[in-house]
């Protein structure tokens, strides 16, 4: 609890105690508490279940939240359809202190998203009652009676924005002026196709169908969630495996640290005025950035050598795209990235290594990266030279179009440069920077 900000803590000091005044009607309300502990125990065993993060149920800090089914939020919006306020608060707070929360510090973290949820769900139900969802929900008439049951959506989404933008201010220090920015449009609409589930779940159990005809309306949602967290896992799991090569690569290479990301970041920008799919271009983006993975086998003094390679020194660092295959041959995710790694130093005039590959022989994705990488080498600073003005850049990718460099690729690159623009860094801080060789020159020689 020391690593959160004292103002954060009376943050949620304060929220807090604003669930616990929503709670206060509860001893006088004549509700069937079967109902409220049914809910709340579905709800709790919602929590318990390992699927991922919420619409906007975020933790503590605002930011990660329980990898619990906090996202599975039909049972609490039925609640506040179905109860008065105080109880559908209630519903919430079992399941939320009972969360999985991996961060620390975790019972802070818990506190905060049961008073978080209670308060939310709090002013749902009172919306919805107030504009007669009650009503709406024991004789539905549609689409009248999505008119409160949307309110209360909108509630919901509205009152989480606005506790969590605060927590990101004082908790992770978030500016103010950017901390609600996006918040409450990414979580609308999830939470709204979770509000038709509980909306589906009142009607069902107010009809005579009764509770249990209710209760199969969360088996589809319940795997749809399923497979959603699968893609998820599967997905984080990706980004963990290429962040430690990525992270490997830039501790022994320090004079290119951040060059693999800006190479994964151009290659999107090729691919995606080349008109791929989003599929193709994410994949792209894994080339780009893994397409140095190989310089893991190369000998650092070589990665770190200031003066001229010999031609021994050479053959050794030109066997990092074969590294960087073998490296990667059995991830099967990458895909197409995977000749990508092995043939971004091919050229189209068949002088390029480690194949000597020519023109269409070199794969689509190899001839993308090999351009992204060409423009990040050489409009980023380095210790041995200085970085060339954008312009610059392309009029040499340009020149060598043809017999280095696919020219469409070259193409789609400047015309994404056209209208996005390019913010090269430095990525080595070294304060006196010898003369810069000539840029063909250096195409030519050290690799990138």
């Amino acid at each position: 609890m020391g690593s959160v900000p004292a103002w954060a803590r009376v943050y949620v000091a304060c929220v807090v105690l604003g669930a616990l005044v929503c709670l206060v009607p509860l001893p006088d309300l004549h509700v069937p508490w079967w109902v409220v502990t049914l809910l709340a125990a579905l709800y709790a065993g919602c929590e318990r279940i390992p699927l991922p993060r919420g619409p906007r149920a975020a933790g503590a800090s605002g930011r990660e939240a329980p990898k619990g089914m906090g996202s599975f939020l039909p049972v609490l919006l039925a609640g506040a359809f179905l109860l008065p306020p105080a109880a559908a608060a209630l519903v919430a707070l079992p399941g939320a202190l009972l969360a999985r929360v991996e961060q620390r510090p975790r019972w802070l973290r818990r506190i905060w998203r049961a008073a978080q949820l209670a308060v939310a769900i709090w002013a749902a139900s009172r919306v919805h009652r107030a504009l007669g969802g009650r009503s709406a929900v024991v004789e539905p008439h549609f689409p009248q009676a999505l008119v409160p049951a949307g309110a209360a959506v909108l509630t919901f989404c509205l009152v989480l924005t606005v506790l969590d933008g605060g927590i990101l201010a004082l908790a992770e220090r978030v500016p103010v002026r950017g901390a609600w920015r996006g918040l409450f449009a990414r979580s609308l609409a999830p939470v709204a196709v979770h509000g038709l589930a509980g909306l589906m779940m009142a009607v069902l159990w107010r009809s005579p169908y009764g509770p249990v005809a209710a209760l199969l309306v969360l088996l589809p949602m319940y795997v749809s969630c399923w497979v959603f967290a699968q893609y998820h896992r599967e997905r984080a799991a990706h980004q963990a495996t290429i962040r430690a090569l990525v992270q490997a690569v830039d501790i022994k290479d320090g004079y290119t640290r951040g060059h693999s990301e800006r190479v994964g970041q151009a290659s999107m920008m090729i691919a995606r005025e080349l008109g791929m799919d989003d599929e193709r271009v994410e994949v792209l983006r894994f080339a780009g950035i893994l397409h140095d993975v190989g310089k893991l086998g190369v000998p650092t003094r070589l990665l770190r050598k200031d003066g001229p390679l010999t031609p021994e020194e050479r053959r050794v660092i030109e066997l990092h795209p074969e590294y960087g295959h073998e490296m990667v041959r059995g991830i099967g995710f990458l895909g197409e990235a995977r000749s990508a790694i092995l043939h971004h130093h091919e050229r189209l005039d068949g002088s390029g290594y480690p194949y000597g590959l020519v023109g269409g022989q070199i794969p689509e994705f190899a001839r993308v990266v090999a351009v992204a990488d060409a423009f990040d080498a050489m409009t980023s600073t380095r210790s041995y030279r200085r970085a060339r003005p954008v312009p610059a850049a392309l009029e040499e990718l340009e020149r060598c179009a043809g017999a280095q460099f696919d020219p469409g690729m070259v193409r789609a690159l400047a015309r994404a440069l056209s209208r996005q623009g390019w913010h090269p860094a430095v990525t080595a801080d070294n304060g006196v920077y010898p003369p810069a060789p000539s840029v063909s020159g250096r195409l030519e020689g050290h690799p990138t």
